[in-house]
């Protein structure tokens, strides 16, 4: 028996574990500290009313024989594919319901797809990037390409004339950056995926932060972009639902490579390695399009969106350079003096008590920036900016 040797060369501890196990030592040594956790995206407001409320109607259909469910169809139930269906098309977006799979989460489904790819394929991801990207190609043993996203470019690059590759990882708003394409840069991203005969796999997680019109929430707001893109989106963001897991992948069936159709290959490997997400899950979920859903969420959406300005404002007062923080719930910041990212970790943690992300986590040009998440409590945020601003004056 052999193992899959590509693990040997994943970095010892996932970034996020890494940033656990220095708070917990730190928190040990000063038990007395009040720390505000501004580091992982993770949500603080609950679930909105419409949700619980199609929970319980959920649980209480499981308990009758006449609607109780038990094994369900693999793409998700159709009542969450056609209010899905009906969000898209607010955004001028056509999706037929074979276009639509429902799961448990964008990261799942970002590391599943590629069960879907010869492992003599090209990545290309940027750097800085949100890890699983990376990580799950290594486990694979794929050969990895970086693009380089810096502040030149806004951290957002762009197909340049010796680009190459065959699968093109983009994130808009991007994690861990904030920073976010709009129309005409993901036209040309489309145009050059369709002429390399390449795949764009899209992270759409982001998207309800978006208020400028010029950037698109999806990928398929762009002419030809179902011949050469698959989009991932989650509900964690959107919705709160963290705890609870469920989110979509949009496969179009216009997708073909070596004669093979991408959406009927992950029908297959759906139907083989998945049971599907819950019945009582994905009723909370299509409660999340409903209109009433719909506003409560953006509700709490503007909530956090509040928070990101108070932020970004803080820091425009201190005269820092950062990313993000308008369309998007994360701060990307330049750290002061040249500082190395886990140096300026430390010295959040131990001055302010406050917990952000290393930028070297997701990569070389992350090595001295620091992500900050807008999804804490507004009482949180106004404190931390306090500390901030007391210790970088």
């Amino acid at each position: 028996m052999k193992a899959n040797t590509n693990y040997g060369k994943l970095q010892s501890s996932y970034l996020f574990t890494d940033i656990a196990h220095r708070v917990a030592s730190y928190q040990k040594e000063n038990p007395e500290a009040k720390i505000i956790r501004m580091g992982i995206g993770d949500v603080t407001i609950p679930l909105c009313p419409a949700v619980i409320e199609a929970l319980h109607g959920a649980v209480e259909d499981m308990s009758k024989k006449e609607t109780f469910h038990g094994y369900g169809p693999e793409q998700g139930y159709d009542f969450l594919r056609s209010a899905i269906q009906g969000y898209y098309k607010e955004k001028n977006v056509e999706l037929s319901l074979a276009d639509i799979f429902i799961g448990d989460g964008a990261k799942s489904d970002v590391g599943n797809i590629l069960d879907l790819f010869a492992l003599d394929n090209t990545v290309v991801v940027p750097d800085p990037v949100y890890p699983v990207y990376v990580d799950t190609n290594v486990m694979d043993g794929r050969k990895i390409l970086y693009m380089n996203a810096d502040e030149s470019n806004g951290f957002l690059p762009m197909p340049q004339a010796d680009t190459t590759g065959d699968i093109f990882y983009l994130c808009s708003p991007n994690n861990p950056t904030g920073a976010a394409y709009n129309r005409e840069q993901l036209t040309q991203w489309v145009n050059f995926a369709r002429q390399q005969k390449a795949l764009i796999l899209f992270d759409a997680a982001y998207e309800i932060f978006i208020d400028d019109p010029d950037i698109p929430h999806s990928i398929f707001e762009i002419p030809g972009a179902r011949e050469c893109a698959i989009e991932f989106c989650s509900l964690s963001k959107t919705a709160g639902f963290t705890g609870v897991r469920c989110g979509y992948t949009i496969v179009p069936e216009e997708l073909t490579y070596d004669g093979l159709a991408l959406n009927r290959m992950w029908v297959r490997r759906q139907t083989t390695k998945f049971n599907g997400v819950s019945y009582i899950t994905q009723k909370g979920a299509a409660a999340v399009f409903s209109e009433t859903g719909m506003k409560q969420v953006k509700d709490v959406i503007a909530y956090y969106k509040e928070n990101g300005k108070i932020m970004a404002k803080t820091f425009e007062e201190l005269g820092m350079v950062f990313f993000g923080g308008y369309c998007s719930p994360y701060i990307w910041l330049k750290c002061p003096k040249d500082m190395e990212s886990w140096d300026f970790f430390d010295l959040m943690l131990k001055e302010a008590n406050i917990v952000g992300t290393p930028g070297s986590g997701f990569g070389a040009n992350g090595k001295n920036f620091f992500r900050l998440s807008s999804f804490n409590t507004k009482e949180n945020t106004l404190e931390a900016m306090e500390r901030v601003k007391k210790i970088l004056k």
